[in-house]
């Protein structure tokens, strides 16, 4: 028999040809070929009104095919002169304010698109939009969410307070939270800070589009995490039928959730510009413009009431926080509302109470970021575990233990509403068996005995824990089509895109052991809606949930139809059958018959093209009594299905983290870092450990170095690489111990959950408590340098004046 791929750390078939620089990337696409090129005018101030744009500087200028400003686009589609969709609507958010896809009116960041240039080359773009001049009206900018609260300032004149939307869920009864908090033996208050940061990707967004008048089709190449989005928002913006716009996402250089947000206003202008001048049209965004003009994530302020009892067992938990949305918000509450439900963890308070504000600022417009509001639901609900330990003077262990939710208790009703609308209600876990994992991993009881041997040579440690409960596999579908060649290779695909997952890989391990054929002849394709028309797209840890269930009913489908031909082919009864490597034999038998020649079978055919294909004429196979295509049947030997999940399985994992800081530098130096992750039935444990090595990194970022920089006049200050802070090899732990549970979900037929945001999610959480442990005071504020703990230690330290 066949070895089973499933379990397996199969090798990623991605690698080589990126390696070796054979990726092809938005930028790689139509180069040549007439191609016209984008360069955008973006606003220079944070909140200004547009008295005038005067382009006639540009008009004549040989090279420059076209300059629109906003007033341009309702003459060359109605729909574009509206503001870009409002993708996630939610009956808390009452005052909902998109952009334009040029500005109209008023700017209300540094980096919103003003004006649009299309030349011959970039450098006459940029050139055309260095001579556009325009009269900006200063406004007073709001900058932070301190600013937001005090509302002395609007960022949208018709939004009262600044306040896109309140948001309360309460799992008790009315009076219950505040009855359970009188009684609690003991009482606690936090208030914690978690500052913006963003995903900065390798690569920019992308696009290219070319328009064919002979056929009336668009085709779109978008760096995009949700290439049927794309293709709908586009259609309905340029008044297009669904079936004449194509979207194929090519690689992709990172997404990380940046680029599930969708359309970007270059998303539906290239398009718009390529029909108008009948040329290919390109964008490709430099790194300045993705720092002022793409998503950032993750600023909150957060205010903690905790009721506990002696064993430090939550009683009522009270959490309000206000979420900086920057100056639109088309992605909707997602974000909020993840760290609002996500915060509970695998912990389960008698009564819990969650109120947040999200809140307009002149910055740039908060979406998903990696973790998507799972890392400040954490860090919040983990400094809470931390300073109910310190108070109680009990391990910090052992107050968590005494909170978790127990393997019998599974499914878990948390009596709330998660992201998707749905209950949250966790699916499986053994959070205790995990415990007693990151513990050994980490070294935990050891740990008092280092850090002895540690202060004897003048070294200062800390050790930190912090667990987390993600929901993955959100819905509402996705789907797959399998199909055998003649040639007996297998052809798969899937409409969510890829940004490096390894999804040619995991998506093949499953096919191959359905179908039985060889690993090496299975070929996946992604993203692309020529050839998957409908689908969601990749985000919350949702690919291999998702469109790894829809993959493997679909070749279950495709296997169905090859033991029926392959039944009658061989006059064997289907249960006799088996699939070894492409061939289907008798078992206990020589007959057999390849998956090709089943193939050929299932199409029955009046004209032969080679000498296969004679098999399926009419006079060679067939019974005369019979049609050759049955009522219940289609020609061709493939399967296609989808995938719509009742709700989201929920992975969990914990992180600990030993730190030394200097004790006059206040650096951090990483020694050891441990992770233990349960995303159910593996499917590549190689592939799930480099999305947590990849995700560590990234929160290690996210914890020590990362976060934008605006000054009280809403201009970003470090906007480069050269400013903005990220961690280098050096910086991310080598060597992390990695420790698997698996605890099956009873909610696909994989039983697997997600894992793509697994490493970063509790990085700030556990750092915090790290150095907290190895300072001796509380850390309240993510992220923290060296300069900020230097900082800090001199405050704690300084008399009263």
């Amino acid at each position: 028999m066949t070895t089973k791929l499933m379990g397996q750390g199969v090798q990623r078939v991605e690698d080589q040809r990126l390696l070796r620089g054979q990726g092809r990337f938005v930028d790689d696409v139509l180069v040549g070929q007439g191609t016209l090129h984008v360069a955008v005018l973006r606003s220079p101030h944070a909140h200004a009104r547009i008295r005038d744009i005067d382009v006639s500087g540009v008009l004549d200028v040989e090279g420059v095919h076209a300059v629109w400003t906003y007033d341009d686009l309702a003459g060359l589609a109605p729909n574009m002169a509206d503001p870009l969709p409002l993708l996630i609507p939610h009956p808390a958010l009452t005052q909902g304010r998109t952009q334009y896809a040029l500005a109209k009116d008023e700017v209300n960041y540094v980096g919103e698109a003003v004006a649009f240039v299309v030349a011959e080359d970039r450098y006459l773009a940029e050139d055309a939009v260095g001579r556009i001049q325009v009269d900006y009206e200063l406004l007073p900018p709001v900058v932070g969410i301190e600013a937001a609260r005090a509302a002395d300032q609007l960022v949208h004149p018709d939004v009262p307070g600044n306040v896109a939307a309140r948001l309360v869920q309460d799992t008790g009864a009315p009076g219950e939270l505040e009855a359970a908090m009188a009684a609690a033996p003991h009482r606690l208050s936090l208030d914690l800070t978690v500052e913006r940061s963003a995903c900065t990707p390798l690569e920019g967004r992308g696009t290219v589009a070319r328009w064919d008048p002979d056929t009336n089709r668009m085709t779109v190449w978008s760096s995009t995490q949700t290439s049927t989005g794309v293709r709908a928002v586009v259609a309905a913006k340029l008044g297009l039928d669904l079936g004449q716009v194509d979207v194929v996402t090519p690689d992709v250089g990172g997404g990380f959730g940046v680029k599930i947000n969708h359309p970007w206003p270059e998303e539906l202008l290239v398009p718009l510009a390529a029909r108008a001048l009948g040329r290919p049209v390109k964008f490709t965004e430099d790194r300045r413009e993705h720092f002022i003009s793409s998503a950032h994530e993750r600023g909150q302020l957060q205010h903690i009431e905790v009721g506990f009892d002696d064993d430090g067992r939550l009683q009522a938990l009270e959490v309000t926080f206000w979420h900086d949305h920057g100056a639109y918000i088309p992605y909707g509450l997602i974000v909020p509302i993840i760290t609002s439900t996500q915060l509970l963890g695998p912990y389960k308070p008698r009564v819990y109470r969650v109120t947040f504000e999200s809140l307009y600022t002149n910055t740039v417009m908060v979406t998903p970021y990696r973790g998507a509001g799972r890392p400040q639901g954490c860090y919040a609900m983990e400094r809470t575990m931390d300073a109910i330990a310190a108070y109680l003077g009990k391990d910090r262990t052992e107050v968590r233990a005494a909170n978790f939710i127990q393997p019998d208790e599974f499914p878990y009703d948390q009596r709330m509403t998660f992201q998707d609308g749905r209950e949250l209600e966790y699916d499986s876990g053994d959070y205790p068996a995990m415990l007693e994992k990151i513990k050994a991993l980490i070294g935990w009881e050891e740990f008092p005995r280092f850090r002895e041997e540690m202060a004897a040579q003048g070294r200062q440690v800390g050790i930190g824990l912090a667990c987390y409960v993600e929901g993955t596999g959100v819905g509402p579908y996705e789907g797959a089509h399998v199909h055998i060649e003649t040639s007996g290779k297998v052809k798969v695909a899937t409409g969510l895109t890829s940004q490096g997952q390894g999804h040619q890989t995991a998506f093949a391990q499953l096919v191959a052991d359905e179908l039985g054929v060889r690993f090496e002849d299975v070929e996946v394709v992604t993203g692309d809606t020529r050839r998957m028309a409908y689908a969601v797209g990749t985000f919350a840890s949702r690919a291999a949930v998702m469109s790894g269930s829809a993959i493997h009913l679909a070749a279950k489908r495709a296997k169905e139809k090859v033991l029926r031909i392959a039944a009658e082919a061989l006059e064997a009864s289907e249960d006799d059958l088996e699939i070894v490597d492409g061939i289907v034999s008798v078992r206990g038998t020589t007959a057999h018959i390849d998956l090709g020649t089943i193939a050929v079978l299932s199409n029955p055919l009046r004209y032969a093209f080679d000498e296969r294909s004679k098999l399926a004429t009419q006079f060679s196979v067939g019974d005369p009594g019979k049609p050759p295509v049955a009522e219940d049947d289609e020609p061709g030997l493939e399967g296609k299905d989808f995938y719509s999940p009742e709700r989201s399985t929920f992975a969990s994992g914990m992180h600990a983290v030993i730190v030394e800081t200097d004790p006059r530098t206040a650096e951090i130096k990483i020694l050891k870092y441990a992770v233990v992750h349960d995303c159910g039935n593996l499917i590549n444990p190689m592939i799930v450990e480099g999305q947590i090595h990849g995700g560590v990194a990234q929160g290690v970022g996210g914890a020590l170095y990362e976060r934008m920089v605006y000054d009280e006049s809403g201009q970003l200050l470090n906007a480069s690489f050269m400013d903005f802070l990220m961690p280098y090899v050096t910086e991310v732990p080598d060597g992390i111990a990695i420790d698997h549970l698996e605890t099956p979900s009873p909610l696909n037929p994989l039983g697997i959950k997600g894992a793509g945001e697994a490493g970063v999610i509790p990085s700030a959480a556990v750092f915090a408590s790290a150095i907290s442990d190895a300072e001796g005071f509380p850390i309240t504020a993510m992220p923290i340098s060296p300069s900020d703990l230097f900082q800090l230690r001199r405050t704690l330290t300084e008399e009263p004046s």
